[in-house]
C-alpha cells in the first residue's frame, strides 16, 4: 500500500544539511588561506591543512550555531513578545480594517478600479521595502514587519506567503540590486579598489528590472490566490492567521484613559530630549551625507497627532506609537548605525509602552510578552539550529577549500564564461555563506585579480558578487533572516523552498543578462 510523500519536519531538513557538511568534512581536503588583521584573504596563500574529520562535532555544532545567531535568536523572541502585547491591544486589527475599508471607499474611482487599490497598496509597499533593501541593506529589519503585512496579506484576501513577498522578498531583491548597500557594494568596492558606490547608473537601472520583476511575480501570485484562496499551499496552515485576525470580537474604538496620557508625556519628554542633546542628525545614504533637524521634527509631528489621536481612541494613539518605532528605526539606521540589539530594544520598548497605554497591569504586559516569546521559540529554535551548517563547515576546515577550488575553475574560461563562473560561484557560495560581508572579504581580492587578467572590469565582477549574494538568501538554509521569517510566518522552509525556486532561478538567469552588457558596452563606472 502506497502512502503519499510528506514533506519532512524543517528541524529534520537541517538537521539532515548538517549531517551532509559532516560527512563532506572527511572527504573533501581541508586547507586555509592566511588572513590579514581585518579577517581579509591574503592572495595566493592558501595551504592545507590537517583534516578535522567531524563526527560527535555534529551536535556540539547546534550549541556553537545558538551562539553565533544568538543576536538573532534574542531578537525573535523580543519582536514576538512586543508584539504580542500589541496585538492584545487589537489596534493593528482595527487599523488593518479602517485601512481596508478607506481602500474600499476608493474603489468608486473608475481608474483605481481597473488596476486595482490592493494591487496599489502592493506596489507601494513592494517599491518601498526594495529601496531599503537597496539604499540601507534591509535585511534582519524585516522580521519585524512580517507580524504587521502577514495580517494585513491575510485581511486582503491573500495568504501568509503573500505578505512575505511584500516584506521580505521585495528587501532582498532590492538587497541584490544594491545601490548603496554599505553591507555589500561598499566593502565589495573598497576591495576592488574602485570608488565608493561608482557604477550608480547601471546599478539603478539594474534595480528598476529587479524591482519590477518583484512586482510582477507578487501581482500575478496573490491575483492567483484572491481568485481561489485554495491554491495556497498555506491555505490549511493560514487558519492561524485567519483566526488571529479574526479572534479580537472587539469593533468599538476604547476611550483613552489617563494611562493613556500618562504615555503620550513621557514619549513626548523623550522626543524633546533628544531634540535638545541630538539637534541635528547625518544622514548618510552611499556616498552623499546630509544633516537633518529629525528628532526636532519628529518631536513637532508626534506630539501634533499623538494629542489628535488620544483624543479619538487609545488604538489610534497605539498606532501612532507604532508609526514613530518605524520611524525612530529608519532613523536609527540610517543616522547612527543601528544593529538588530538596538532595533530589538526599540520594539521591546514599543510593546512595554503599548500595553501601558492600553491601561493594561504590568503583570499582564510581562505575561503577554512571555507568550510572545513562546509563539516564536519554534522560529528561534531553527535560526540557531540552522546556524551550525556553517560552524560544521569551518571547523572541519573545508570553506576555504571549496572557494580555492571553486576560483580555479574559471581561471582559464573566456570573459562570458569566467564572469558567468563568477557570478555561479557567488550564487553557490551564498549556500554556505550567507553573510554578504564575510564572503566580500574571502571572495572579493581573488575574483578582482581574475577580473584583471581575463579583461574583465574590476565593477562587473562587484556587480556578480552583488546579485550573487542577494538572490540564494531567499533560499539558502543557513541564512538565520529567512529562517527567522518563515518561522514568524509559519511556513514551513521545504514548501517555502519549493516555491520560491523557479522565482530565483528566474532571478539567476536575468542577472546574468544584465552582466553581460558590462563586457559589451561602455558604461560609465564600468
Amino acid at each position: 500500500m502506497s502512502s503519499k510523500f510528506k514533506i519532512p519536519h524543517t528541524f529534520t531538513i537541517v538537521f539532515i544539511v548538517v549531517a551532509v557538511c559532516a560527512v563532506m568534512t572527511w572527504f573533501v581536503p581541508s586547507g586555509e588561506f592566511n588572513r590579514d588583521d581585518n579577517g581579509n584573504v591574503i592572495q595566493n596563500t592558501y595551504h592545507p591543512v590537517e583534516k578535522a574529520p567531524q563526527t560527535w562535532q555534529v551536535f556540539t555544532a547546534f550549541f556553537d550555531g545558538f551562539q553565533k545567531s544568538a543576536n538573532i535568536i534574542v531578537f525573535i523572541l523580543m519582536i514576538g513578545g512586543a508584539f504580542w502585547i500589541l496585538n492584545s491591544t487589537n489596534a493593528i486589527n482595527m487599523g488593518i480594517n479602517s485601512f481596508l475599508n478607506f481602500t474600499q471607499k476608493l474603489q468608486k474611482y473608475k481608474v483605481l478600479q481597473k488596476i486595482g487599490v490592493n494591487n496599489i497598496v502592493i506596489i507601494l509597499i513592494i517599491l518601498l521595502f526594495s529601496a531599503f533593501g537597496a539604499i540601507f541593506g534591509m535585511s534582519e529589519e524585516t522580521l519585524a514587519f512580517i507580524a504587521i503585512f502577514v495580517p494585513l496579506a491575510i485581511s486582503m484576501g491573500y495568504d501568509s506567503v503573500t505578505g512575505v513577498l511584500m516584506c521580505y522578498v521585495a528587501a532582498h531583491v532590492g538587497f541584490a540590486g544594491a545601490l548603496f548597500n554599505p553591507f555589500t557594494i561598499g566593502i565589495a568596492q573598497g576591495l576592488s579598489g574602485l570608488q565608493p558606490f561608482s557604477g550608480l547608473e547601471y546599478r539603478f537601472f539594474c534595480w528598476v528590472i529587479l524591482t519590477l520583476i518583484a512586482i510582477t511575480f507578487t501581482l500575478w501570485y496573490s491575483a492567483r490566490i484572491k481568485r481561489k484562496p485554495q491554491k495556497s499551499f498555506m491555505y490549511d496552515a493560514d487558519q492561524y492567521w485567519r483566526d488571529k485576525v479574526l479572534q479580537n470580537t472587539e469593533t468599538e474604538q476604547r476611550s483613552s484613559t489617563t494611562a493613556t496620557w500618562f504615555v503620550f508625556g513621557i514619549i513626548t519628554l523623550l522626543l524633546v530630549y533628544l531634540s535638545l542633546r541630538y539637534p541635528q542628525t547625518l544622514i548618510t545614504i552611499g556616498n552623499s551625507s546630509s544633516q537633518l533637524y529629525l528628532f526636532p521634527i519628529i518631536t513637532v509631528i508626534f506630539t501634533g497627532l499623538g494629542v489628535i489621536s488620544i483624543l479619538k481612541s487609545v488604538h489610534r494613539y497605539i498606532l501612532n506609537i507604532l508609526f514613530l518605532t518605524i520611524v525612530m528605526l529608519i532613523v536609527g539606521v540610517l543616522g547612527y548605525g543601528w544593529g538588530v540589539g538596538e532595533i530589538a530594544a526599540l520594539f521591546m520598548a514599543m510593546g512595554l509602552v503599548t500595553g501601558v497605554a492600553y491601561g493594561t497591569h504590568f503583570d499582564q504586559i510581562i505575561r503577554q510578552f512571555l507568550e510572545g516569546c513562546k509563539d516564536m521559540l519554534n522560529a528561534a529554535l531553527i535560526v540557531g539550529i540552522a546556524s551550525g551548517i556553517i560552524v560544521i563547515l569551518q571547523n572541519g576546515h573545508i570553506v576555504d577549500t571549496i572557494l580555492h577550488g571553486s576560483s580555479n575553475m574559471v581561471a582559464d574560461a573566456g570573459k562570458e564564461g569566467a564572469l558567468g563562473g563568477m557570478y555561479l560561484i557567488q550564487n553557490l557560495l551564498n549556500l554556505i555563506i550567507p553573510s554578504g560581508s564575510a564572503k566580500a572579504a574571502l571572495t572579493i581580492p581573488m575574483m578582482a585579480q581574475f577580473a584583471d587578467l581575463i579583461g574583465v572590469s574590476r565593477q562587473a565582477n562587484v556587480l556578480a558578487f552583488q546579485f550573487g549574494d542577494g538572490f540564494t538568501n531567499m533560499i539558502t538554509p543557513t541564512s538565520g533572516v529567512l529562517i527567522g521569517v518563515l518561522g514568524i510566518a509559519r511556513i514551513p522552509y521545504a514548501k517555502w523552498a519549493k516555491f520560491i525556486f523557479p522565482f530565483i532561478l528566474f532571478l539567476i538567469i536575468v542577472g546574468f543578462l544584465l552582466l553581460l552588457p558590462t563586457i559589451y558596452r561602455p558604461l560609465n563606472g564600468f
